[in-house]
Order: C-alpha cells, then structure tokens, then sequence
C-alpha cells in the first residue's frame, strides 16, 4: 500500500470505514505486525488505528511503515475543533503544516515544532478542493497537542500562538515517525465542535458527518490524486 490512513480512535475509524463502505469501495483485512489494518486495494490505501495521543500515535506508525516497504504517504486523518470561525461544523482542513503546541519547556523560548506538510500532496489536495463538495475545504495550519481545547480563552491562545485554524492531538507524533523514516506526510481533520464549552457533546453528535466528509476527500485523493505518489517515487 503506498498510501497509509492513521486514525487516533476506534470510534473514528468506525466512522472512516462505514463512509468508505458506503461509496462501495471493496476492503480487505490484513495485518500487519501487532495492527489490524483495512486494505482498499483499487486505492492502493491502507486504514489503521493510531491510538489516542502523540506518543501512543507516532509508535503505532512507525510500527507500521517499519512493516510496509512501500508505505510512501502518511495521512493523520481524525476530528478536530475549529480555533477559526472561517471553520464549520462539517468542513475538512487540509493542513499546510502541523504544530505541537503543548511543550511547557521553561529553559529559554516557547517550544512550538512546525512539521510541514508535503507539498506534492497539499497541491494535488487543492486542486481536489476546486471541485464541488457538501463541504467546505480548508488549508492551514492545525495545532497539535495532548490536550482537549473546551475553553474559548484556551481556544483563542492556542489560535494566536501558532495561527492554526484547527486543534487536535495526534497530529505531531504520526508527522514525528513521518519524517523519521523519510516518507510524505499530510494531517487532515473534520471539524466536529468549536473548541469550546459545548466540545464534547459536538464531537459525539457531528463525528459521523466530520469523519464521512474526511474519507470522501481522502478516497477521491487516493482515485484520481494517486498520480501525486507515483510522480513523487518515480
């Protein structure tokens, strides 16, 4: 598989899946190392489980580009909270780059890594976005941190620290074991809350809509955008 989809949960995964289901699109189960992953063999594409949190996710994806010899994309696909309100409820933000927000060093300047996204990969998701969807399309940064933003006030510092126009977790660690192993890498988030008092009763009501609006823009990449991998290896 030369594309590689990591989610952080089950509950999103499930979610990817059933959209994916939905389009018709055969899957396969295979294994690899100790992770399940679902083969979609027509878009050359692999989903599996992240696991919850920067270490946990940057683990479990070296685990498996170490155990796929062709893995040349690594997508970090999952939900996220808007720290913009040019995002909705619903829309895809395709990250220019991913910056982990959540380093309290106190020994010298804030720490904020800034993981560019790959630009073959962000091109072809623009030209993708020009096309008509059901939802809006959004290219910036996404901030990365252990951390469930549920606070304006919190929601408006991360926003000006890092000018991200999403927050989410994983992001940093599966970018970590990307650029460790030399391969592409892209974090793409549907937004379910605003970041804000009302973030956890959003998240479990508008994942579904978030996650089935990731996998349409994912799987229409893996279709007609699997041109970008093949330019990139070639």
């Amino acid at each position: 598989m030369r594309n590689l989809v990591v989610i952080p949960t089950a509950k999103e995964i499930a979610c990817f899946l059933q959209s994916c289901a939905g389009q018709g699109i055969r899957a396969e189960s295979t294994v690899v190392g100790k992770l399940s992953v679902t083969l979609f063999p027509e878009l050359n594409m692999g989903v599996a489980l992240a696991g919850l949190g920067k270490a946990q996710s940057a683990v479990q994806t070296q685990h498996l580009i170490s155990g796929c010899s062709d893995v040349h994309v690594v997508m970090c696909a999952g939900a996220a909270g808007a720290l913009s309100d040019s995002v909705a409820v619903g829309d895809v933000v395709v990250a220019t780059e991913t910056v982990e927000h959540d380093i309290r060093n106190r020994f010298g300047p804030p720490l904020l890594p800034r993981f560019p996204s790959t630009v073959p990969v962000i091109a072809a998701f623009r030209e993708l976005s020009q096309a008509a969807h059901p939802f809006q399309v959004h290219f910036g940064p996404v901030a990365s941190g252990d951390e469930d933003v549920v606070d304006p006030a919190r929601r408006l510092a991360i926003h000006q620290a890092t000018n991200a126009i999403a927050v989410a977790w994983e992001g940093a660690g599966v970018a970590r074991a990307s650029q460790f192993s030399d391969v592409s890498f892209v974090e793409i988030r549907g937004i379910t809350d605003g970041a804000d008092h009302h973030a956890a009763s959003d998240f479990v009501t508008n994942l579904t809509q978030a996650m089935g609006n990731v996998a349409k823009l994912i799987t229409i990449w893996a279709r007609d955008g699997n041109r970008t991998a093949h330019q990139m290896s070639s």
